[in-house]
């Protein structure tokens, strides 16, 4: 009696163990389940940013809500973003950019709304608007600058791209190319000529690839800078067969990546581009993506996971690239020894889409070839809007210095006048 009261104690016991071990698995594969649930959770979400960010956003999103338009005192009245509140004077797009309108500075703000000053409605009823959105944009096109121009085309790898020619009042055979950002096209450029004019300048004024004008490469994606070269680079060779001997590159935002890129690895530039100017630059796109990830609150290591999706042959299939990115090539700042062309260099700490820290540290790395005009309050690209004197000011200082063959560290060196 007493082996079968064992006996069915140990048998108990092993049952025991065998259901504790059924939870226990039960547990592990309901576990596992739930962890391969996040992670695929997470490879979507990656791969949707990823995707993103190199994919033409042809959708814009109108995040100002319009309150009240008063014409008669040419006055509007915004719902309070960081947009609204902006010093200077803008675009302001609505009806999904059906329509258009030019924003004053700043009258009153509120904790809940922002009164501007209304310049002016170029088309659309902004009356009857509820969203739009801001732009730093200011001129629609080279027409309403009071220069001549002409309409050419650029002879891309990829095929004829369209570019606005902006001549000098004199022909100094001195040229700048001006290069727009990521997801807008030519006009953002504008801003630009006014002071390259004054300066004796002629101007053109570029499209490249994926932008909406320009013609599409296979894939129809952002290559962040490591293709876009290719269209600046002939761009360059246009310039030279049409009179250019000394050349100047500005980019804005991408561009300024782009322009970067040309430098380094356009043996046309390195024959005829004299200087660079960079406006609120993507200098470092780890930094950008991990800065736009984490306003977005997207944990780091799905930041990591989006870059590698856009570095790797594997990720094509997520991104849409035909090829991957190379980071390292596009990582101007571990590459700053290269550089041998004065640069003046524009950004904004309160800049809120391209991170600062990059262009301190390109600044850092080369004082003796770059001149650092760094703002305070003025939005991604939008330094011109916020201070347009200080901005135009800089670029005729340093156009003019680079134009009598003055560096940085020459001026450094220059003896104090009393």
């Amino acid at each position: 009696m007493g082996n079968g009261v064992r006996s069915a104690r140990t048998d108990a016991a092993t049952e025991g163990a065998r259901a504790v071990l059924g939870i226990a698995a039960g547990g592990a594969i309901a576990l596992s389940a739930v962890l391969g649930a996040v992670g695929a959770a997470s490879s979507l979400l990656a791969s949707f940013v990823a995707r993103a960010v190199v994919t033409p956003s042809r959708y814009k999103i109108e995040d100002t809500r319009v309150v009240a338009v008063d014409a008669a005192r040419h006055e509007v009245t915004l719902g309070a973003t960081p947009d609204a509140r902006m010093r200077g004077e803008y675009s302001f797009w609505f009806h999904q950019d059906t329509g258009h309108a030019r924003l004053g500075d700043v009258l009153e703000e509120t904790p809940t709304i922002v009164r501007r000053r209304l310049l002016g409605v170029d088309f659309g009823v902004l009356a009857t608007a509820h969203r739009g959105r801001f732009s730093g944009w200011f001129h629609l096109g080279p027409w309403e600058l009071g220069h001549p121009y002409r309409d050419v085309m650029i002879d891309t790898p990829l095929g004829p791209a369209p570019a606005w020619l902006v001549p000098a009042a004199e022909d100094s055979g001195r040229w700048i190319i001006h290069v727009h950002g990521r997801a807008v096209r030519r006009q953002e450029c504008l801003r630009g000529l006014p002071a390259a004019h004054a300066a004796g300048f002629t101007s053109l004024v570029v499209s490249y690839r994926n932008d909406g004008e320009a013609p599409e490469s296979p894939d129809g994606r952002y290559r962040l800078g490591d293709t876009e070269w290719l269209d600046v680079d002939a761009a360059i060779e246009f310039a030279l067969a049409n009179g250019a001997r000394e050349i100047v590159l500005m980019g804005w935002s991408m561009g300024g990546a782009i322009v970067l890129q040309t430098v380094l690895r356009s043996r046309r530039a390195r024959e005829a581009v004299v200087g660079v100017v960079l406006e609120s630059p993507a200098i470092d796109w780890h930094d950008i993506l991990s800065y736009q990830g984490a306003s977005y609150r997207l944990p780091q290591p799905l930041t990591r996971l989006v870059i590698s999706m856009l570095s790797s042959r594997w990720g094509r299939l997520f991104t849409g690239l035909g090829a991957p990115i190379g980071f390292d090539r596009l990582d101007v700042v571990a590459r700053a020894a290269e550089f041998d062309l004065p640069m003046l260099l524009f950004h904004s700490e309160d800049d809120g889409f391209v991170p600062v820290a990059g262009s301190d540290r390109l600044a850092a790395a080369r004082p003796d070839l770059i001149t650092y005009e760094r703002f305070t309050r003025a939005r991604h690209t939008k330094l011109w809007n916020d201070d347009p004197v200080r901005w135009n000011g800089a670029l005729a200082v340093w156009l003019g210095e680079l134009a009598r063959g003055e560096t940085p560290a020459e001026r450094a060196t220059e003896p104090a006048h009393g």
